[in-house]
C-alpha cells in the first residue's frame, strides 16, 4: 500500500456496453467485404478485421482515458463513533475530486454483515469540482469494534465501455455497544425503591443499616424508638429523627467470560444476558447513591471498572463491556476472588454473573466462598434456559421426546443441586430465566439494602 491510499492496480474491466458493441462489430465484419488481407503466422486475416477492431480498441482508450481516475478521488465514511444494538444509524459515503471529468462512481464498501446495512454498494455522480454523497441505514446485531478499512471504485467515462477499478485503504472505526433490553425495568425498580424509601425501615442487619437525614415533628405512623427525647424537650413538641438509606456502599459485579457463558439461551449468548444485568444493576446502584464497580473475567482478570457512583457509570460500564467476547477456556475462579479480597477490603455486595456448572463450582468456586462472605455478601446470578422448563413438562412423544424430558429433567436437578451447596457455604443463588433475570438481579441488590446486610 502507497501513500495515496490504494493497494493495487487492476486492469480495465469491461461492461455489457462493450460486449455488445464487439457482437456488433463482429456482425459488422462478416458483412463488410474482406479487401485486402494481412498473414499473421499461417493465418489469413481480412483488412475489415483489423479495421473494426482497431476501431474498437481506441473508443474503449479513449473512454478509459476520459473516465476519472479512481487514484485521484476524495473518499471519506460519516457515521456515529457508536451505535447500540436495536438502533439504527446512517453512513454516509463523500466522494469527491478536486480537479478531473465529471463522470459517475461506482462504489463497494466491505461493512460486515452483522451490521445489517440497507447496501453496501452505491452509484454516485461526482462533479468535475465537488463532492458526491450516498446513504445507508445500518441496523446492527452484533456488538463489538468493527474496522471497516477498504472500498473499490470503478469509473467509467462518456460511453461506459469500460471501468477504472481501484481498491482504496479508508480505515474507520465504529464501536456496537450492547442493547440495554432492562431499561424499563430499571426505571420501574428504581421509582420503587425510591417512593418506598427502601433500607429506611429496618436496622435490624449487620452493618447498621441507616443514616440520620434529619428531624420533624411526630406524625401517627412514626415509631415511638425515632422520638428525639433532647430534640423534643427543647421545641416542647415531640420530634423524631428520620433516616434515610445509606450511600457511598459497593456494588461489585463479576463477569464471568468463560467458556460456560458462550452458551445461547434464546438465540443469545448467556454473557449478553449477564451485560443487561450488569447494566441494571449499574443504573440502580448510582440512582441510590451507591458505588459500582464491574471486574470481567476468564482466565485472568481482563477488564476492571473502578467502583463510582457518578451517573455516567452505567456509560462507562457500556463501554467497557461492547468487546468482551467469551473466551473458549474455562474461567479461573480462584484467581478473581483472591484479586477481589486483595483490592477490596470494605464489605461489598459481590454479583457474581456465571453458569451453574457442576465440575467447575465443584472443582474452583465452592474452595473459595468461605473466605469470601467473612467479609462481603456474596450473590451468584446465572440464566436459565426456559427450554429446559417447557421439556421437562411437555409430555414426551417418541424417543426422541422421552429423551429431551430426561435430559431436561436432570439438568434441573443438578442447577439445584449446585445452587444448594452455594447456599451452604452462605452464598445468595439466583437461577432466572431471561426474561426475569435483570429484574431479579436489582430485587437482591434492593433486598440487601432493606436489611442492612451491606
Amino acid at each position: 500500500m502507497n501513500q495515496r491510499g490504494f493497494r493495487y492496480r487492476t486492469w480495465p474491466v469491461p461492461t455489457w456496453r462493450l460486449a455488445v458493441l464487439a457482437a456488433l462489430s463482429a456482425l459488422a465484419i462478416l458483412l463488410l467485404p474482406p479487401g485486402w488481407r494481412v498473414s499473421v503466422g499461417l493465418f489469413q486475416v481480412s483488412g475489415a478485421f483489423l479495421v473494426v477492431n482497431a476501431a474498437l480498441i481506441f473508443l474503449v482508450g479513449l473512454d478509459l482515458l476520459l473516465a476519472a481516475s479512481p487514484a485521484k478521488l476524495d473518499v471519506q465514511r460519516i457515521h456515529p463513533s457508536s451505535v447500540t444494538i436495536g438502533h439504527e444509524a446512517n453512513l454516509t459515503w463523500e466522494v469527491g475530486q478536486q480537479r478531473g471529468r465529471p463522470g459517475p462512481v461506482w462504489l463497494v464498501d466491505d461493512l460486515a454483515p452483522s451490521l445489517a446495512a440497507d447496501t453496501r454498494r452505491v452509484k454516485l455522480r461526482v462533479p468535475a469540482r465537488g463532492v458526491a454523497t450516498a446513504r445507508t441505514r445500518m441496523r446492527p446485531k452484533r456488538r463489538g469494534r468493527f474496522q471497516p478499512s477498504e472500498v473499490v471504485l470503478r469509473t467509467a467515462g462518456p460511453l461506459q465501455l469500460a471501468y477504472r477499478q481501484r481498491r482504496r485503504f479508508v480505515p474507520t472505526r465504529l464501536r456496537i455497544l450492547p442493547a440495554f433490553r432492562s431499561a424499563k425495568t430499571a426505571e420501574l425498580v428504581l421509582r420503587k425503591a425510591r417512593i418506598l424509601e427502601v433500607g429506611l425501615r429496618s436496622a435490624k442487619g449487620r452493618g447498621g443499616g441507616t443514616e440520620f437525614d434529619s428531624l420533624r415533628e411526630l406524625t401517627p405512623d412514626d415509631e415511638t424508638r425515632r422520638i428525639d427525647w433532647a430534640a423534643t424537650a427543647r421545641s416542647g413538641r415531640t420530634i423524631v429523627r428520620t433516616f434515610r438509606a445509606e450511600r457511598n456502599q459497593t456494588v461489585l459485579v463479576l463477569l464471568d467470560t468463560g467458556r460456560v457463558t458462550a452458551g445461547r439461551v434464546e438465540d443469545v449468548p448467556r454473557v449478553e444476558h449477564a451485560m443487561d444485568g450488569a447494566m441494571l444493576l449499574a443504573e440502580l446502584a448510582t440512582g441510590l447513591g451507591d458505588k459500582m464497580g464491574l471486574l470481567a473475567f476468564d482466565r485472568t482478570v481482563h477488564t476492571t471498572l473502578e467502583p463510582s457512583n457518578s451517573r455516567s457509570q452505567r456509560s462507562r460500564v457500556t463501554e467497557a463491556l461492547f468487546d468482551i467476547q467469551p473466551a473458549l477456556a474455562e474461567a479461573d475462579y480462584r484467581a478473581v476472588m483472591q484479586h477481589v479480597l486483595g483490592r477490596y477490603r470494605r464489605r461489598s455486595l459481590l454479583i457474581l454473573l456465571t453458569e451453574l456448572g457442576d465440575e467447575e463450582v465443584d472443582q474452583f468456586l465452592l474452595p473459595s466462598i468461605p473466605l469470601l462472605v467473612r467479609t462481603h455478601l456474596l450473590v451468584i446470578a446465572a440464566v436459565r434456559d426456559p427450554e429446559l422448563d417447557r421439556w421437562a413438562v411437555e409430555p414426551s412423544e417418541g424417543e426422541e421426546g422421552a429423551f429431551l424430558r430426561a435430559a431436561a429433567i436432570s439438568e434441573i436437578k443438578a442447577r439445584q443441586r449446585t445452587a444448594a451447596k452455594l447456599k451452604a457455604k452462605g452464598a445468595i443463588v439466583l437461577d432466572h430465566p431471561p426474561e426475569t433475570f435483570a429484574a431479579a438481579l436489582g430485587d437482591a441488590y434492593l433486598g440487601a439494602k432493606a436489611t442492612g446486610r451491606l
